[in-house]
């Protein structure tokens, strides 16, 4: 191969991470910048390039770069474009693709994080030779990317697959950071796990570790960490979520037939807490033609290197 590398790009609200990556999936270096650091996207842009630039010196892969892969908040792969990066410090939109392409002179493919997961499990890790999965990703919301029949579906715009906002409860749901109410990302992302915590702690009065704590500092891992010892009512929290969780993938599993669902982020880490109830909620809502045929699978990308990684990937794409 004349140019055995690609570069990753993962936007994040906080950090920029980017890394070298070889055709076999190993990430040969990696760095990152801040991405809030500078209010204008032309000044990010330059640092970016001083940043990339420096590490692709350091490891001799000037000139042997095939493309660049970016996975970002709201990023439209038919587009380039970011549409509305609500937690960037620019206004959108943003064409980025471009903007990048022409600095760099190298060719660029983005897409959202959840797809840019989607595509890099596909390529590097859990997903390999599968050509229908749902990737669901846990983290501060719930993502999602869609593949069938070996394709990632972007819909007519470029914005399918946002199961994440899939309604689960009608009336008096919570408010979601889309603007809308009862979405599965306000109950079973990290940030949903500690509401249900919070609810759980005021509507109830039995003891738990988590009564040890501030209640508006309890974090996720506050509740995993209390449910492996033991704790009650943070179990109970997990199995409300798992639960929930297991009723939205049954109802996935009827739109593509999925051999599998693929699970990432922080949350995808609890194990059998969450696990355990997930699937016993998945078989019991599912239809009957579809019970016993779909997998849960947790990401067996490193957390370290799965966001360049799946940015990475679409960087054999780019044109």
């Amino acid at each position: 191969m004349s140019k055995p590398y690609v570069i990753g790009i993962d936007m994040g609200g906080t950090n920029t991470v980017f890394g070298i990556v070889d055709a076999r999936g190993v990430v040969i270096a990696s760095s990152s910048i801040k991405t809030q650091k500078h209010n204008n996207i032309d000044d990010y842009i330059d640092e970016l390039y001083v940043e990339i630039t420096r590490l692709m010196e350091a490891n001799d892969a000037v000139g042997k770069v095939h493309g660049i892969g970016i996975g970002a908040p709201n990023a439209n792969y038919y587009t380039g474009i970011i549409e509305d990066g609500v937690n960037l410090p620019w206004p959108t939109p943003v064409p980025l693709a471009k903007l990048v392409s022409e600095k760099f002179g190298i060719p660029v493919a983005i897409t959202n994080d959840a797809n840019a997961a989607a595509i890099g499990e596909m390529t590097y890790g859990a997903a390999r030779g599968l050509k229908d999965f749902i990737m669901i990703t846990l983290g501060t919301g719930v993502g999602s990317g869609i593949v069938i029949n070996g394709q990632l579906v972007y819909g007519h715009d470029g914005f399918a697959g946002e199961l994440g906002h899939v309604i689960m409860k009608r009336n008096n749901g919570r408010l979601c950071g889309c603007g809308r109410t009862g979405c599965l990302e306000a109950y079973c992302s990290a940030t949903g796990v500690a509401r249900t915590a919070r609810e759980f702690l005021e509507a109830r009065t039995d003891e738990s570790l988590l009564r040890n704590m501030p209640i508006e500092d309890i974090t996720s891992k506050d509740v995993y960490d209390a449910a492996i010892q033991g704790d009650k009512l943070a179990k109970d929290i997990f199995e409300f979520t798992g639960n929930m969780l297991g009723e939205a993938l049954a109802d996935f599993t009827v739109f593509s037939s999925p051999k599998a669902f693929v699970l990432f982020g922080g949350l995808a880490k609890s194990g059998d807490v969450l696990l355990k109830p997930l699937r016993q909620s998945l078989e019991k809502n599912m239809m009957t033609i579809f019970k016993g045929k779909v997998d849960v699978l947790v990401s067996e990308l490193k957390e370290a290197d799965a966001a360049v990684l799946g940015a990475s990937a679409l960087g054999w794409e780019a044109k």
